[in-house]
């Protein structure tokens, strides 16, 4: 794997970022999930890279990027499409193919339908929502919520693997080095030397001063674009009813929504073996062509 680490001002916020491929290839955006980093795009990346420019973002307060001193009005999808415009700007990017990742799903699909940043209409071309919808299962967004804002601290970076396997046993098959990298790419320590999830606790205030931020169907109404919604056929964030009203409204009555349902994946496929990534590879390709 080979790729460039760099680091950007977006909104007043340090943002970091990997970016593989040339700089000449046509873009993918490809933006990780809520308690998560850039890092978990890395196969993805890799794979995508012989033919496309792929940016990985960490979202602020998640991985090395910022933290916000204002959680209450930053941590929010309005103003991570903000950050995510600025990015566009600041990178040069006219049009690109975004693939989110839970979270990274609904700042794509807010992005899109430009309703909150007008400057994004028509900048992104296909959306790839990884175990994302318009609307989540509301038991599923406590349970994270639960877990999110309360994450662990452990004496070793062994203890915290165990940890990652556990919580993330429904992202499906990872290599043990794939395990080891997500935690080692995930871990900060605290002040007293224990190991935790490398991202600011104070983001799950989205849901405290933001409680339906992820209720998107007028964004995902608004998009005129081919979107394919990869679902992990164990998830308890996305339901079957949901993906069937999906395919009612918005893209799916026009046409243009593809439906992937993921086995032995919960919430959310790692995108990191070959019929997944073979499968978002496909549909960007088919877009283009």
């Amino acid at each position: 794997m080979s790729f460039y680490s760099r680091y950007i001002t977006c909104a007043g916020r340090e943002i970091h970022y990997t970016e593989w491929g040339s700089s000449q290839a046509p873009v993918v955006v490809a933006w990780h999930g809520l308690a998560r980093t850039s890092r978990d795009m890395d196969e993805l990346a890799d794979y995508l890279s012989s033919r496309y420019r792929v940016i990985c973002p960490d979202t602020i307060g998640r991985g090395l990027s910022q933290w916000s001193s204002r959680p209450k009005d930053e941590y929010c999808l309005a103003f991570y499409a903000h950050i995510a415009a600025e990015l566009f700007n600041q990178l040069g990017i006219q049009s690109a193919h975004w693939v989110g990742t839970s979270m990274g799903g609904a700042i794509g699909t807010v992005c899109a339908s430009g309703l909150i940043e007008p400057s994004m209409a028509g900048r992104i071309v296909t959306l790839t929502l990884n175990d994302n919808a318009p609307a989540l299962a509301d038991a599923a967004i406590a349970r994270i919520r639960d877990y999110a804002g309360n994450p662990p601290a452990f004496d070793t970076v062994l203890e915290l693997e165990a940890f990652f396997r556990q919580v993330y046993k429904p992202y499906g098959w990872l290599s043990d080095s794939q395990w080891r990298r997500l935690t080692e790419t995930s871990a900060r320590r605290l002040a007293d030397g224990r190991v935790t999830p490398h991202y600011d606790p104070a983001m799950v205030q989205q849901f405290i001063h933001h409680p339906s931020d992820y209720l998107i169907w007028q964004h995902y109404d608004a998009l005129k674009i081919p979107v394919l919604c990869l679902r992990g056929a164990e998830s308890d964030l996305v339901l079957p009813k949901t993906i069937d009203e999906m395919r009612q409204r918005g893209p799916g009555a026009a046409g243009r929504l593809q439906v992937l349902e993921v086995a032995r994946c919960g919430h959310a496929p790692a995108l990191n073996v070959p019929d997944q990534l073979e499968r978002v590879a496909a549909f960007i390709a088919t877009a283009e062509a």
